[in-house]
């Protein structure tokens, strides 16, 4: 077996040559002698590949390409080239297993520079093949964490949720320089993320909370998003709505693009002039989406209320709305909880104890107290991927609030009471006072990294 550097540079190239060959189909006729050295050198390269790995899979997840778990981000200069392709014939998979012959990458190549209408997911997001060969099948398969996808490992949730940022910097990057946001890529982030906070919402709102990433703007994309999206859930909302309400948190700050990065990134407290600037975010953002072919009408009036407030105090200034949109309440709520969770230059992050009590506050009139019922509800007082000691002196993940009093969530137990670990985690369900956990509580949050844990593991 290669190095995991020399295997990643093998399938960057698997990159660059697909990229390639696709370029000079769509510039020439398939017969074209230029397209047929493309496709030669592709097959070199998937050989050389295929020396070590039965299968090659290459895939989109949140608008970045994965490539053996990992993702390719700066391995090949062809990347944000060969991801374009790939969402135009909407495709987010890539498979050629060993014995791969001349014939079907120029069937693939044939395809993708011809390619027909797509075709539309039905159901629960069923499996759509684009090509189906006897060594290559490419298309869109939904974000699943089981094994055996297409006879390969499926992605990881961690994949979507790392990919998803990377997304997202590349689409404030093109919105910053073109005044406009890439609308294939954020179709094709929140769609994965959809998918995943359908499946695991728990897991994905852990994600949330773990600050693996130090980019806040990119992350905060991301969270907001799912946060919208699994309140969305809890609603009743799904399929399209879903990924409209997904796709309109996430660029509910792209009006930011236009503020100077001194004021967007000022430790101390702005001036009054200083504040007017910041504060035309909303309505930058929103002349931004309107603008946008491919973006839901819902992304602008987001953007333009995310700061609106019912008793007429919030901004742009003079505008009031007795009745906001739901989509503007619901991603106004995953707004604030996770700005205020944050560590950032001017703020630190507060614990989400402290946060629920703020937006609880009954003289608190930003938010819609039932659906910030619900959102405690859905997230408790202690999120789920917390590391949390209770007051039986035990330490554990929280998995969850599944019982009808936020602070009481469910905990899989890592140590027990004199510190010893477990040799299995062991479920406590707080709530469940008929279990004999009436007195055990929640006594305080702790840093996972201090216990050299990875609470993803248990959830």
């Amino acid at each position: 077996m290669t190095d995991r550097t020399t295997r990643l540079g093998y399938y960057a190239d698997v990159v660059q040559r697909l990229s390639g060959a696709l370029r000079a189909a769509s510039l020439y006729s398939i017969t074209h002698p230029s397209v047929d050295e493309h496709v030669r050198a592709l097959l070199d390269a998937v050989q050389r590949l295929h020396k070590t790995e039965s299968t090659v899979l290459i895939g989109l997840v949140g608008g970045e390409l994965i490539a053996d778990d990992t993702p390719l981000l700066a391995m090949t200069p062809y990347r944000a080239e060969f991801i374009r392709y790939l969402q135009a014939l909407g495709v987010n998979r890539i498979v050629l297993t060993r014995g791969i012959a001349l014939d079907e990458l120029r069937a693939f190549v044939r395809a993708a520079s011809q390619p027909g209408p797509r075709a539309e997911a039905s159901g629960d997001e069923a499996d759509i093949d684009f090509l189906k060969l006897a060594h290559l099948r490419a298309g869109r398969i939904p974000v699943d964490t089981t094994t055996g996808s297409w006879g390969t490992s499926a992605v990881t949730l961690r994949q979507v949720y790392s990919g998803s940022v990377e997304a997202a910097r590349m689409i404030w990057e093109s919105t910053r320089i073109e005044k406009i946001p890439d609308a294939p890529m954020a179709h094709e982030t929140v769609d994965q993320l959809a998918e995943a906070v359908s499946s695991s919402p728990a897991r994905m709102i852990g994600l949330t909370g773990m600050k693996e990433h130090d980019e806040y703007t990119f992350t905060h994309m991301v969270n907001v998003s799912i946060l919208a999206m699994a309140q969305a859930r809890a609603l009743g909302i799904e399929g399209r709505p879903l990924r409209a309400l997904g796709l309109a948190a996430m660029l509910h700050d792209i009006g930011k693009v236009l503020t100077p990065l001194e004021v967007l990134n000022k430790p101390g407290t702005l001036t009054p002039a200083e504040r007017a600037i910041m504060r035309r975010h909303p309505t930058d953002g929103a002349a931004i989406l309107r603008g946008a072919r491919d973006i839901p009408r819902l992304a602008a009036v987001v953007a333009f209320e995310h700061h609106v407030r019912r008793d007429g105090k919030g901004y742009p200034d003079g505008v009031e709305r007795a009745e906001p949109n739901l989509g503007t309440v619901v991603c106004g709520i995953s707004d604030v909880y996770d700005a205020m969770r944050s560590k950032r230059v001017y703020q630190a992050a507060l614990p989400a104890q402290r946060i629920m009590e703020f937006m609880t506050n009954r003289d608190n009139a930003q938010f819609d107290q039932h659906l910030v019922r619900l959102f405690i509800g859905l997230m408790g007082v202690y999120p789920p991927g917390t590391l949390a000691r209770l007051t039986s002196g035990e330490v554990g993940v929280v998995a969850g609030t599944d019982g009808p009093d936020p602070s009481l969530p469910t905990v899989n137990v890592l140590y027990d009471p004199s510190g010893a670990r477990l040799v299995e985690p062991r479920a406590r369900r707080l709530w469940d006072r008929a279990a004999g956990d009436d007195a055990v509580k929640v006594e305080a949050a702790l840093d996972p990294s201090a216990y050299d844990i990875d609470p993803m593991e248990y959830l």
